[in-house]
């Protein structure tokens, strides 16, 4: 007699061989069923093996037909747990808007901005912390304007060695310096008829800022080591993980770039800004990746309850990192400790050492903080509340030989 649903089967064992023990295992029914044998006690090797493989419950007769129910109440508990809590993620509920994905109303009010000034010619100057996705808005206004069918060239002004910037933005022709063996096309040239997208535009030398500005007031620019002009046919977008008026007032940004830049600002909202998104956004890149891998992992309640309490100071570059090393980590269910982010939540004052120097305490900050961004000094200066220049000489100091 067999009694069965999906999820269990009530099976009476009379007569009960090596066929049956085979045939029960080569349907795959001892992954997908939990089984409940009834026998009459008599000793059954078969019976033994499938006890072995299924790990099943056996009663024997007389039933306790209490303890019987009592096992189907707990298996029916456990698997409306394991469904309600651990269904695989597969699909995203998000909404999206070129490359950017979010459903919060920060966010529709920013797809409408970009929609409105996509059409037009203005520079667009944005403004948002490291890693909430300034790059994404960017390539969403060029995907969105006229200008979608042409180049859309990226640059981090922040990273750009000082002595290269001039060849980097306007190109240099051979021979114009040392090491120019051929001519280059600097990015004005690259993204001529398209976008160029100028990253981190405060971390600019003021020197070069000068020239910058030169550009978007002629709409002309000269190679290095050439005699003639070219024609600057792009539309500029700029942006900063920075205060612009901040960096105004600190002197190293000029206030007149930032007008002609500024024709129409935005603002990205950082993620703690977008609670709606936050769990949301987790299952969003946790199904891109099951979709990836031809996989089925879920993320527990326990995983998306610390997602959501965590407060993103990387933003959406944190969270998409840190659910890209939980799923490697993870087999079936991403779990609290493969998102490792306990050590981000739970830190404090009595962390740090007593009688130490506090240039050791600013180095070991900064090493460990740069190791924890992949290397990302960008992402490491916004954590870290300084410039990326400052950063840059921070790390130039600690690689000094020390004085004698």
């Amino acid at each position: 007699m067999v009694e069965a649903s999906s999820d269990v089967a009530i099976i009476e064992v009379t007569d009960f061989d090596e066929g049956d023990h085979l045939k029960l295992l080569d349907t795959n029914l001892a992954t997908e069923i939990d089984f409940i044998f009834i026998s009459d006690g008599e000793p059954n090797p078969s019976l033994d093996k499938t006890m072995l493989r299924c790990a099943g419950y056996h009663y024997r007769q007389p039933v306790d037909l209490e303890r019987v129910n009592e096992t189907l109440l707990d298996i029916h508990e456990y698997m409306a747990d394991s469904k309600s809590h651990a269904e695989p993620c597969v699909t995203s509920d998000l909404d999206q808007f070129g490359l950017l994905v979010g459903s919060s109303g920060t966010m529709r009010k920013l797809y409408r901005s970009i929609r409105r000034v996509a059409q037009t010619e203005a520079n667009i100057f944005i403004e948002g912390e490291s890693g909430s996705g300034k790059e994404l808005a960017a390539h969403t206004l060029h995907l969105a304007s006229p200008r979608a069918d042409k180049p859309f060239i990226a640059i981090n002004c922040g990273a750009l060695s000082p002595e290269l910037i001039d060849s980097e933005l306007f190109g240099h022709r051979k021979g114009a310096f040392t090491g120019a063996h051929r001519d280059h096309r600097g990015v004005f040239e690259q993204a001529a008829e398209g976008t160029l997208f100028l990253d981190e535009v405060t971390e600019m030398p003021l020197d070069h800022q000068v020239k910058l500005l030169r550009v978007l007031e002629t709409g002309e620019f000269r190679p290095v080591g050439d005699s003639s002009t070219k024609l600057a046919d792009v539309r500029v977008i700029a942006a900063t993980n920075r205060n612009p008026l901040q960096a105004i007032a600190d002197d190293v940004f000029r206030e007149d770039l930032y007008f002609r830049l500024a024709h129409f600002p935005l603002k990205i909202p950082p993620l703690r800004h977008r609670e709606d998104d936050i769990v949301g956004l987790a299952n969003h890149f946790l199904a891109y990746r099951n979709a990836q891998e031809e996989q089925h992992k879920s993320l527990s309640p326990e995983a998306l309850e610390l997602i959501r309490r965590h407060p993103w100071p990387g933003n959406v570059r944190e969270l998409k990192h840190a659910i890209e090393r939980a799923y490697i980590l993870a087999d079936d269910r991403l779990l609290p400790e493969h998102l490792s982010l306990e050590a981000a939540t739970d830190a404090n004052a009595s962390d740090i050492p007593f009688g130490v120097p506090l240039e050791e305490i600013e180095k070991t900050a900064i090493l460990k903080t740069l190791e924890q961004t992949d290397g990302n000094k960008t992402e490491c200066a916004q954590l870290l509340g300084i410039s990326v220049k400052t950063l840059y000489n921070k790390l130039e100091k600690y690689q000094q030989p020390k004085q004698e």
